[in-house]
C-alpha cells in the first residue's frame, strides 16, 4: 500500500508488535523483531514510527546489547526512510513500577525512574525525534488512602520539571507530551483527562515545553468527547502529538483500529485535524503526525496484523476525503451560517467596547426580546445529517 495523500502516518512499534496477551490469556502471536516491523510498516504506507525503550531493548539489558538492538532499529529506519518521530519510556511493565514511577511511595524507585527517563531523553535527541511522550499508566492508586495525594502531585511536578529542565540544559529540540488516561492499569490514574493535564502543566516551571498527547480511547473510555479535548488542547497551544484508535463507549481500553469504534466521532476528529476550526480558519492547527496507538485483535495472525495496520491508514484517508467534501459543500457552508457557527467567532463585545458600554446598551437587556430570540432554529440536526450524508452516503 502506498500513501499518496501527503499525510504523515506513524505507528508505535508496540502496536503491531503486540502478541495478543491479556489478563485472561497468553500470547496468540509470536514476537516480531523491531527491524521486521519497521520494514512492514513502510510497506503499509507509514511515514514514521515510535517506540518505548523496552519495546526494542529488554529491561535490564547490558550496554552492548542495548547498542546492538538500537543499531538494528537505526539501520531499519535508514533502509526504509521512515522517521523516528517520538520516543517514550516504559515505567509500567516491570514489577518495580507497581506503585508508579515518578510518584511511587518508594523514593529509590522514583530516582531509578527518573534515571531511566533521562537516559531515553538522550536517546530521543540522538535519534532526532522531536517529541518525548510521558504516559503515567502506573502513576495512581487503587485505594484512596494509599498516597498523600498532595505529595504525589508534588513529586509528579518535580519529575516532569526535572526532565523538562534537563532538555533545556542540554539544548535539545524536544518537547514533552503528557498522555492522560482515567484508569487501567491503575484503578485511578493521576492526570486522568486532557483538562486535568492542562491544569497540571499550568503549575510547572518549565511548562512552556510540556504539552499533550491525547488518545481517542483514553478520553472516550471516560465518556468524554475526544474532538472537544483536541480542540481545547489546540486552543491552549498544547496539542503536541495525538494517538488515534477506536473505542466503543465506556469500558476497558479497547485500542481498536481507528474508525472501528465511534465512527461519527472519528469523522469529526479528522475534520478538525485536517480542516481546522470552521469559524476561525486562522485559528491554531495541528501539524504533527497522525499517530496510531491501536492493537491488532488477539484473533489475528501475522497476516491480520498488517491488514489492521493498513486499515488504520485507509480509515483515516477515507474520512479525510469525506470531511474535505463536507467542508466544501455549499449546503454545509449555508448550514454553518444558519447555525451561527461563523457568528460565534465574532467577539461578544465589539472592539473597544467596555463593560460600561455593555451596561448602557439597552438592546442587550432591557429591550432584548428573549421570547423572540428563543424562536431561532439553529438547524443543528440538519447540519449533523449533512455530515452523515457525506460520511455514509445515501
Amino acid at each position: 500500500m502506498t500513501n499518496n495523500s501527503g499525510i504523515n502516518y506513524s505507528f508505535g512499534l508496540w502496536t503491531v508488535g503486540w502478541q495478543g496477551q491479556d489478563q485472561f490469556g497468553g500470547a496468540s502471536r509470536a514476537p516480531l523483531p523491531a527491524a521486521e516491523s519497521i520494514h512492514k510498516l513502510a510497506e503499509a504506507g507509514a511515514w514514521g514510527f515510535t517506540f518505548h525503550d523496552d519495546d526494542v531493548v529488554p529491561f535490564g539489558s547490558d550496554d552492548a546489547t542495548r547498542d546492538r538492538l538500537l543499531g538494528e532499529v537505526k539501520t531499519a529506519a535508514e533502509e526504509t526512510g521512515l522517521t523516528i518521530e517520538m520516543v517514550t519510556t516504559n515505567l509500567f511493565s516491570h514489577p518495580v513500577f507497581k506503585d508508579g514511577g515518578v510518584t511511587s511511595n518508594d523514593r529509590s524507585v522514583r530516582r531509578f525512574a527518573l534515571r531511566k527517563v533521562l537516559r531515553n531523553v538522550d536517546l530521543t535527541a540522538e535519534l532526532g525525534a522531536k517529541t518525548f511522550v510521558m504516559w503515567g499508566g502506573r502513576e495512581g492508586t487503587e485505594y484512596d488512602g494509599a498516597k498523600d495525594l498532595h505529595a504525589a502531585l508534588e513529586r509528579y511536578r518535580e519529575g516532569v520539571d526535572l526532565v523538562a529542565g534537563y532538555i533545556k540544559e542540554q539544548g535539545y529540540d524536544i518537547k514533552i507530551a503528557l498522555e492522560p488516561k482515567p484508569n487501567e492499569p491503575r484503578g485511578d490514574i493521576f492526570l486522568p483527562t486532557i483538562g486535568h493535564a492542562l491544569g497540571f502543566i499550568a503549575e510547572l516551571e518549565h511548562g512552556d515545553i510540556v504539552g499533550l498527547n491525547p488518545e481517542t480511547g483514553h478520553e472516550q473510555m471516560a465518556g468524554l468527547n475526544y474532538t472537544h479535548g483536541l480542540a481545547q488542547a489546540l486552543w491552549a497551544g498544547k496539542l503536541f502529538h495525538i494517538d488515534l484508535n477506536g473505542q466503543r463507549s465506556i469500558k476497558f481500553d479497547q485500542d481498536l483500529v481507528f474508525g472501528h469504534g465511534d465512527l461519527l466521532s472519528a469523522f469529526f476528529t479528522v475534520d478538525l485535524v485536517e480542516n481546522g476550526f470552521p469559524g476561525t480558519p486562522d485559528g491554531p492547527r495541528y501539524t504533527g503526525p497522525r499517530h496510531f496507538d491501536y492493537k491488532p485483535s488477539r484473533t489475528e495472525t501475522t497476516v491480520g496484523v498488517w491488514d489492521s495496520a493498513r486499515a488504520n491508514i485507509e480509515s483515516y484517508e477515507m474520512l479525510a476525503r469525506k470531511s474535505a467534501a463536507y467542508r466544501a459543500d455549499p449546503e454545509v457552508q449555508e448550514a454553518f451560517k444558519n447555525a451561527g457557527i461563523f457568528e460565534l467567532a465574532t467577539p461578544t463585545l465589539a472592539a473597544g467596547e467596555t463593560v460600561a458600554d455593555l451596561l448602557a446598551d439597552t438592546s442587550s437587556f432591557e429591550d432584548f426580546d428573549a421570547d423572540a430570540a428563543a424562536q431561532r432554529d439553529f438547524g443543528f440536526v440538519r447540519l449533523n445529517q449533512l455530515a452523515l450524508r457525506h460520511l455514509i452516503g445515501s
